[in-house]
């Protein structure tokens, strides 16, 4: 592949952009009509370059001792950053990659192929659907990062949605959601309430100035049936070039307030961000 000439392609859900970055050289950006989806730098796949991707870094880094492989679920596969990160800093990990897009799956495995033996297997069906389908209590780690545009899907957003990935990870697992909302945070509170009548422990990890209300951004859900290693997470994100903090407890129950779960049948999409917010040339 060409180092340095942009590669543009119509995929199955719009048009997705393989973009050189000048200053690391086989590192790609890929946006997907227009929005940024992933990031890869393939001579170093533990840079994580998006700051929402350092945080799951770092939830993966301390969600069990370091080194030892874990079996991890990833709904959305975008440009495979999050595999290739778990590849290289825990060897002999189980990996599902499940993207419902089959002419973009094609493009990265195409362009930005995976090394030898990563134990990554590549599924192209609906993220909801497979997990229902999936090995009962078979992951250590499920990863929520689907987008149909820059909206996570409503069908994702659910009761029924949450106790099928509850039904997916072994009793000691975690699920971690790439979220995006701004105040007053209609959808985030949903997911919150829905999330909170699956799992005994959640906590949210984003950057002070959208948990303040003054931004759209995206934030991160944590939901577990046994306490996750917060101080640890709170130490790395705020060592970050873009400090983040985790909320828990008392602060994300004051911030649920009267949300209710969100069922199937009332279920939408997250708000769409605003103009120009995620936004790539």
């Amino acid at each position: 592949m060409d180092e340095s000439i942009p590669v543009i392609r119509a995929v199955d859900h719009g048009t997705a952009r393989l973009l050189p970055d000048v200053d690391r050289a086989r590192a790609w950006l890929l946006t997907v009509d227009g929005a940024p989806q992933s990031y890869v730098d393939l001579d170093d796949p533990t840079h994580l370059e998006f700051e929402y991707a350092r945080r799951v870094g770092h939830v993966l880094d301390t969600a069990a001792p370091r080194g030892r492989p874990l079996d991890v679920v990833h709904l959305g596969g975008g440009a495979l950053t999050l595999p290739r990160y778990v590849a290289a800093t825990r060897p002999g990990s189980r990996q599902d990659v499940v993207e419902a897009d089959r002419g973009l799956l094609r493009l990265v495995t195409e362009r930005l192929p995976l090394p030898p033996d990563t134990g990554v297997r590549l599924h192209t069906a609906d993220a909801r659907a497979w997990l229902a389908e999936a090995e009962p209590a078979g992951a250590d780690i499920v990863i929520g990062d689907v987008f149909g545009g820059s909206r996570v899907p409503a069908h994702l957003t659910s009761l029924a949605y949450a106790r099928t990935v509850e039904r997916a990870l072994r009793p000691g697992g975690v699920y971690v959601a790439n979220l995006a909302d701004s105040a007053p945070f209609t959808f985030l509170r949903s997911q919150l309430a829905t999330f909170r009548a699956v799992f005994e422990e959640l906590a949210l990890v984003a950057e002070p100035s959208v948990l303040r209300g003054r931004r759209f951004g995206n934030t991160l859900l944590i939901a577990s049936h046994q306490p996750p290693d917060l101080a640890a997470l709170a130490r790395r994100t705020a060592a970050d070039a873009f400090p983040a903090r985790v909320q828990h407890g008392a602060a994300l129950r004051r911030l649920t307030g009267d949300a209710a779960p969100v069922h199937d049948e009332d279920a939408t999409a997250s708000p769409l961000p605003p103009g120009g917010t995620f936004s790539v040339g």
